[in-house]
């Protein structure tokens, strides 16, 4: 018996149970634990029920948060793509330097974000044809359109060369074929050095690109060796184009090497322009030129001058082998002006970087009677096209 003011230590449950006992008979104790199971089973299910309702509401405000800072993906995935195009990389055996600016779908936007350092190769003989080679920074003067200029730095011939050879196949020279591929092969092994690279671009109505830049000097004989026979015209001045085109990107010294008879009959480009692109792509030009001989017309006299003009701008320098046994002194004077050049570096002022062409002047102060061989001008523009 329980005590008088003693709290029962019985659950709810269990006392209406003992409730509905007392009022109901007996004989319906079963019905009535049935209903007291239906009624347990209720309220485990209710206080379930507010259990998982109480979490959800407590965990809603996280999961708002984290929607509202995801980043929406762009609608147009190619619009994304577009800016962000990888670099392109022109053909070549050697690492593709210097071409970090970004492309975009207009070429005249394109900038390049090298600085406009003017290369000026310079050769310098003394009166009997001897190279000087012992000459300093503060020896040479550097005149821009007549006015005194800083050199900013010299170098010597160490600088690796990268040369792009035009090899004429056109149908006008197939009575010199073999002339020509001797010529080209006597220029790979006297002229390339290790650390040298050169390219062979094959001319005729059109221009192809038969080798990349290599140091493998047997291979570039290969290429010469496998050129067919001569047919089609000559597409001499795009084919200029294209291989100071293709060394822009490159480190070093650019040189083209054409081995031609020096005509063009089917180019796009004119003498004038194919000019300006040599001198804007920092390219030396030197000339083997073949097929031209005392009875020459007035054509092949043209184009004689047109390529003495393209060495002279350039810095380079145009030879005429009548022979193959002349071909060693050409090539032997072409191997002394690469190993033997001083490379001066100008760093034109902001009102130089127009487009216009400018004149340069180098001379050595203390030798009046030392004569040079330099480019004779440039052109730089303020926002260069890679």
């Amino acid at each position: 018996m329980r005590k008088r003011g003693e709290r029962s230590q019985r659950s709810p449950c269990l006392r209406g149970e003992m409730i509905i006992a007392d009022i109901f008979p007996v004989k319906q104790a079963s019905r009535l634990e049935n209903i007291t199971q239906d009624m347990r089973l209720r309220i485990c299910l209710m206080v379930l029920a507010l259990i998982v309702l109480s979490f959800s509401v407590t965990t809603l405000p996280a999961v708002t948060h984290s929607q509202s800072g995801r980043q929406k993906p762009p609608a147009n995935p190619s619009s994304t793509n577009a800016s962000q195009k990888p670099t392109k990389q022109r053909p070549g055996t050697s690492a593709s330097p210097k071409s970090d600016a970004n492309e975009s779908g207009d070429s005249d936007e394109v900038v390049r974000v090298t600085s406009n350092l003017v290369p000026v190769p310079a050769t310098v003989v003394d009166n009997r044809g001897i190279a000087v080679t012992n000459l300093k920074l503060e020896d040479f003067e550097l005149r821009i359109d007549g006015q005194p200029n800083a050199i900013s730095e010299i170098s010597r011939a160490e600088t690796p060369v990268r040369m792009a050879m035009l090899f004429d196949n056109s149908g006008s020279l197939s009575e010199f074929r073999e002339f020509e591929k001797h010529a080209a092969v006597r220029f790979v092994r006297n002229v390339l050095r290790p650390i040298d690279q050169a390219a062979i671009f094959s001319v005729s109505t059109d221009v192809n690109l038969a080798l990349p830049l290599t140091n493998d000097a047997r291979l570039l004989e290969l290429t010469i060796d496998g050129f067919g026979k001569p047919e089609g015209a000559t597409s001499l001045f795009d084919a200029i184009i294209q291989a100071g085109e293709y060394l822009r990107p490159y480190p070093g010294r650019r040189v083209i090497v054409i081995v031609s008879d020096g005509e063009d009959t089917t180019s796009r480009a004119d003498f004038d322009t194919t000019m300006q692109r040599a001198l804007s792509g920092d390219c030396q030009i030197y000339v083997v030129q073949t097929g031209l001989y005392e009875s020459a017309n007035l054509r092949a006299l043209a184009a004689e001058r047109r390529m003495q003009e393209f060495a002279a701008q350039t810095g380079g320098a145009a030879y005429i082998p009548k022979s193959t046994n002349e071909l060693d002194s050409v090539f032997a004077q072409i191997a002394a002006d690469l190993a033997q050049q001083y490379i001066l570096s100008y760093y034109p002022a902001q009102d130089k970087r127009d487009g216009r062409y400018h004149l340069i002047a180098v001379r050595v102060k203390a030798r009046p009677n030392a004569r040079v061989r330099a480019r004779k001008g440039f052109l730089v523009k303020s926002r260069d096209r890679v």
